[in-house]
């Protein structure tokens, strides 16, 4: 059979039609973050792991282009949603119980790490044995907490300025108490770390009590005046994104719209969405920071 000059033109319109539809599906394709949530610990009000990731489900549902896979109290069984994701972040305790390190997950993680998958570790998350993990995170996220090097007091840094980031999009200045860790285990020389939240630390909050143990530290002494950074981000030659981020201990602290806003911008940066030039915007109530707690008693 002979087409027509007009077949053959009509049936290559169709042609490039039907591409750019597939074009545009493709291109419609939601970008994919996994969160992880540790199992319970603490008292109730502290490492609400549970509650926090459902909070973050909660105030991204409907962000444009992203897609959330939650998964609670601990590693998930079944971690094939990890092999499509774009992103991971974990909010869970950390050391040589952290769920990205038990288990010999700490492989698993850095095959997707090769991929480009990014990856957010949050509060105790960010703490990972020197010998098992700590490598690992300072190319995966910039740095880690290293026990006795870092410490961990409870206190009220306030965060005054911010750099020029996606991350720090509409963030105001803020106060707020937590359990901020600082000193951290960075690269060499900081290379490629862009601190977001940084604030210098008084001396009494040198001096200690630190969380555990008590301290005080003499090389956290000696470092007095120093600015230090508890939040921060890298972006790898794998094309991944990482980040860190020491608060998140007490619950309540998501009221904070600042507080709150840095790390949803975070959570959006990872997965390579743009992030809005207001930031994120959310609104959080007293029920909601009630909802999803875990059973550990009454407060």
């Amino acid at each position: 059979m002979t087409l027509s000059r007009r077949d053959v033109l009509a049936a290559s319109a169709a042609l490039a039609l039907a591409g750019n539809t597939n074009s545009l599906r493709a291109a419609a394709k939601p970008r994919k973050l996994v969160l992880i949530a540790g199992s319970p610990s603490h008292g109730p009000g502290d490492h609400e792991f549970n509650a926090g990731v459902r909070l973050f489900e909660k105030c991204l549902k409907g962000f444009d282009g992203l897609e959330t896979v939650v998964f609670l109290s601990g590693y998930p069984k079944d971690d094939s949603a990890l092999d499509t994701a774009d992103a991971i972040v974990c909010f869970a305790d950390g050391g040589s119980g952290h769920p990205l390190v038990r288990d010999k997950h700490l492989e698993r993680i850095g095959k997707l790490m090769a991929k480009g998958v990014s990856l957010m570790c949050m509060h105790y998350g960010v703490e990972v044995p020197r010998d098992l993990g700590g490598p690992e995170f300072k190319d995966w996220i910039g740095g880690y907490y290293e026990s006795g090097y870092s410490c961990n007091p409870m206190w009220s840094p306030e965060f005054k300025e911010f750099p020029k980031h996606p991350v720090a999009n509409g963030v105001k200045p803020f106060k707020i108490r937590d359990e901020w860790y600082f000193n951290m285990r960075f690269r060499d020389d900081m290379k490629g770390v862009t601190p977001i939240l940084s604030a210098a630390p008084s001396d009494a909050v040198r001096d200690g009590p630190y969380v555990y143990p008590q301290g005080p530290y003499k090389h956290i002494q000696d470092a007095k005046g120093r600015s230090e950074a508890m939040m921060w981000v890298v972006e790898r030659k794998d094309g991944g994104r990482g980040c860190g981020f020491t608060g998140g201990h007490i619950h309540r602290n998501w009221l904070d719209p600042n507080f709150r806003k840095v790390v949803l911008n975070a959570l959006v940066w990872i997965s390579k969405l743009d992030v809005p030039e207001g930031g994120v915007k959310s609104d959080v109530t007293e029920e909601d920071i009630k909802a999803n707690l875990d059973p550990k008693g009454k407060k």
